[in-house]
């Protein structure tokens, strides 16, 4: 079963743990023009016009993952946080990182851009940046 925590819960692990990393799987044009975590890797589970799941998703994440971590031997070990626009993606690829292998994959279910209000709109209920914490664009 995945863990799931909400965003200022995976800030305050990612500021006390060296072996955890923030993963964003959004797609590029969302990663790009909405804005980002500082410090996130980005690894789009989905890109437009098709959204389809990228059949190259486990060994992006895998490269980008050695990158960051060189000494890490065992890479399954790494508590990998992971993010999207509302939890939905997210979950999804926390999913198939567990199904290969992944011993440490942790949701985080209100995303970047939170849970809709009652207009429709995100970013104003919860949410990586409703929450204030360290993010930029371009």
């Amino acid at each position: 079963m995945i863990k799931e925590i909400n965003s200022t819960e995976a800030y305050s692990i990612l500021q006390k743990s060296e072996n955890a990393v923030l993963v964003d799987v959004r797609s590029t044009m969302e990663h790009e023009y909405v804005g980002h975590p500082l410090n996130a890797i980005h690894v789009p589970i989905k890109e437009p016009p098709g959204w389809e799941i990228r059949v190259d998703f486990i060994n992006n994440v895998k490269s980008e993952l050695a990158k960051k971590f060189p000494n890490i031997q065992n890479l399954s070990e790494i508590h990998i946080l992971l993010l999207c626009r509302s939890g939905k993606r997210s979950e999804q690829a926390a999913l198939m990182l567990e199904s290969a292998g992944y011993k440490n994959t942790i949701n985080i279910t209100d995303g970047f851009e939170g849970d809709k209000d009652v207009n429709g709109h995100r970013s104003v209920i919860n949410g990586w940046r409703f929450n204030k914490l360290p993010w930029e664009q371009g």
